[in-house]
């Protein structure tokens, strides 16, 4: 029978964060798979776990991910641990557990700490519904496409950020998506915590004069419903009613669909587009 892939979920900065059943797994598994593993070792040194350790990270996610399930599928029990937090949540985990999950191996994930909970808890932001991005992207035309997604996202939005590089990105914020209401949480669950709430402008204003030190969970509120719907249905105006309704013809729908959907861009009732069709019916 194969082995059991077990996702640890490891504190992100208090080490009282860690659960009992964490600590069991690690210290009964057969391997220890780690992002880092002089990071991992100062974790299991304090906790007096001697587990064999072997190193799984970004640059390694595939090859090493094989290497790990032929041990899974010997019979071995790994625990998997990122450098904080859940594995496979913005990490490399999610390729070793999607391939265990091919091979028909049995993944569990053991809950505790994580930055995006953490912080979109704490943030004073709407937690009913959110979008995690992680990191955006480095590349240029990359980041600008993931950002131009981002502008008519109507969830809150959590975003991670390095303090290297978190200036440039609530910059590239305000400047794609406009001014928002931002909660910026840094150094989650450790000594210095500070959760910041303000907007987009007033945290480049702080970060300008003072230079950012330390993790950043952004938490961001989403696009306004209201707002956008409104500038949706101004868009709509500019096109006549009857080419509306024959773009929803053209994909395959019946007369009464089309202006039914049409009437629901336009934010008006189906009576008062089948008058504007009449009109138009009756000028021709």
């Amino acid at each position: 029978m194969s082995g059991t892939l077990y996702l640890c979920a490891t504190p992100i900065g208090n080490l009282e964060d860690i659960t009992l059943r964490v600590l069991r797994v690690l210290k009964e598994a057969d391997l220890i798979a780690a992002e880092d593993t002089r990071n991992s070792r100062k974790l299991l040194n304090h906790f007096e776990i001697h587990t064999p350790l072997t190193s799984y990270h970004e640059y390694n996610r595939v090859e090493k991910a094989h290497e790990l399930i032929d041990q899974l599928l010997a019979g071995k029990d790994i625990a998997l641990i990122t450098d904080a937090g859940t594995p496979g949540i913005s990490d490399p985990g999610e390729v070793l557990a999607q391939f265990a999950l091919e091979q028909g191996i049995t993944v569990t994930s053991l809950p505790g700490a994580s930055a995006c909970v953490t912080a979109l808890s704490v943030s004073g932001q709407s937690a009913r519904r959110f979008a995690f991005e992680g990191f955006l992207p480095a590349e240029k035309k990359a980041r600008r496409a993931v950002l131009e997604m981002l502008k008519e996202e109507t969830r809150t939005i959590v975003l991670y950020e390095s303090p290297h590089h978190l200036l440039k990105t609530l910059k590239d914020l305000l400047g794609e998506l406009g001014e928002r209401s931002v909660t910026i949480c840094r150094e989650l669950t450790k000594i210095h915590e500070e959760i910041r709430k303000s907007t987009l402008s007033d945290v480049i204003n702080y970060y300008t004069d003072n230079e950012p030190r330390g993790e950043y969970v952004l938490v961001l509120a989403g696009a306004d419903e209201k707002e956008l719907l409104e500038k949706q249905q101004a868009q709509y105006q500019e096109l006549a009613v009857a080419a509306h309704v024959a773009q929803y013809e053209a994909a395959g729908m019946d007369r009464k669909e089309a202006m039914k959907a049409a009437a629901r861009d336009r934010g008006v009732g189906k009576r008062e587009i089948y008058q504007a069709l009449q009109e138009r019916d009756q000028d021709e």
